[in-house]
């Protein structure tokens, strides 16, 4: 059976904008999947696309593809200049602080030097032992956002790599997530035909969305 069709939260001429699935790698680099979300949108659109930044595959959201050289050129001086603004949703293990600014320097890629990183962290909710959060990445490093949680000792919940197992199979058995809980809901970056404001709102959708909905019902995000 095919593939349902991705998620379009923007398209025009010169770019789109998809709601990337937990699971879904962006392209083939590190990991040599049979699907990736790149060919799937090329597929789609019937064009080629290019990336301008990528998601792990556990984590779903807002990803950017631009659709000819220049708006690949324009587009990624954005994001490496770091105009182009985001926020990201999770549920971690443990209580932060209403406000937090994370500045921790973490590795800018596999097996590298740790470079500067700073997260911006806002607790939305609370739930028993865990908390809804929204995070705010000023800088773009390599798991940013999972290492800064685990450095605060407040994980991310299915986070195989820097969480807790025991809260990962909790939320699996009591709440059906099988997935990291993070999601990349919004995002703000310069249209390259006129650097006009584009904003974009990810909704969060599937076994991530059913959480929420039960553990945080009154939640405003």
């Amino acid at each position: 059976m095919p593939a349902p069709p991705l998620t379009l939260l923007h398209h025009d001429a010169r770019l789109a904008v998809v709601n990337k699935p937990s699971g879904l790698i962006v392209h083939r680099g590190w990991a040599d999947d049979e699907d990736d979300l790149m060919r799937s949108l090329r597929d789609q659109l019937g064009v080629p696309v290019q990336p301008i930044h990528r998601l792990d595959r556990g984590t779903s959201g807002a990803v950017v593809f631009a659709l000819d050289a220049e708006a690949t050129r324009l587009l990624s001086q954005g994001f490496a200049a770091g105009t182009v603004a985001k926020r990201y949703l999770g549920i971690v293990r443990g209580h932060p602080p209403e406000h937090l600014v994370i500045d921790h320097p973490v590795p800018g890629k596999p097996d590298g030097p740790r470079v500067p990183a700073c997260t911006e962290l806002r607790r939305l909710a609370i739930f028993e032992r865990y908390a809804l959060v929204e995070a705010t990445p000023h800088t773009g490093r390599l798991h940013q956002i999972r290492r800064h949680l685990k450095h605060i000792a407040c994980p991310l919940i299915g986070d195989v790599k820097y969480g807790k197992g025991e809260h990962n199979r909790l939320f699996r058995e009591r709440h059906g997530l099988h997935r990291l809980a993070l999601h990349a809901r919004w995002l703000r970056l310069e249209h390259p035909d006129d650097g006009a404001p584009l904003e974009i709102t990810a909704p969060v959708t599937g076994a991530l969305a059913a959480c929420l909905a039960a553990i945080f019902p009154d939640a405003l995000f």
